[in-house]
């Protein structure tokens, strides 16, 4: 069940957009997204260390990402809620493991294209990262400061999407044009 962020769970909010050059009537992200290779999910950042496609139970797509987001080792399960062409919606509860420990963070992922003209969209990668009940207390039990812990998360969940959005949105164009991934950025 998500968690709707509040002021009192809120660690960070990003969105950063970049441009597709191709129609939008040849982008379909949740293809893109859900057929992702691992290399091509590694290229895309500095940051990123694996990827893989599962499902749940259910039966529903999940996106599975290791990455770093400033000290933190992310262990990301994200469900595909919505998988459309133009629109993903994508939800983890996640595992962030860091020098002091292991908690679980809840992180909002959303993938859109808008069109721009005839030949382009616009493409925004937002995240919206979420305190859980277990990493409150895990914040509490250690004596941290939310706040300072969500100015940290800001800092460097922004900076992570500032570098892999411009590459998604170009990775998106190539699958696009060519139907392949692994062409020039």
């Amino acid at each position: 069940m998500e968690i709707i962020q509040t002021s009192e769970n809120a660690l960070s909010h990003s969105a950063v957009t970049a441009i597709i050059n191709a129609p939008i009537e040849k982008v379909n992200i949740a293809d893109w997204l859900l057929n992702l290779p691992d290399a091509e999910y590694q290229r895309c950042s500095t940051q990123h260390i694996g990827a893989a496609i599962s499902t749940t139970f259910d039966g529903e797509p999940v996106s599975l990402n290791v990455e770093t987001i400033g000290d933190a080792l992310m262990v990301q399960h994200y469900v595909a809620v919505v998988h459309e062409p133009a629109y993903c919606r994508m939800l983890s509860i996640s595992d962030s493991i860091t020098k002091g420990g292991h908690t679980k963070v809840q992180v909002l992922w959303e993938l859109k294209a808008t069109r721009i003209d005839d030949n382009s969209c616009l493409y925004t990668n937002e995240i919206h990262a979420t305190a859980t009940p277990e990493m409150l207390a895990y914040i509490k039990e250690n004596g941290i400061n939310l706040s300072d812990a969500a100015a940290a998360r800001q800092a460097a969940s922004d900076a992570h999407n500032h570098e892999e959005t411009p590459n998604f949105a170009k990775s998106i164009e190539n699958k696009a044009l060519t139907g392949k991934y692994n062409q020039p950025f």
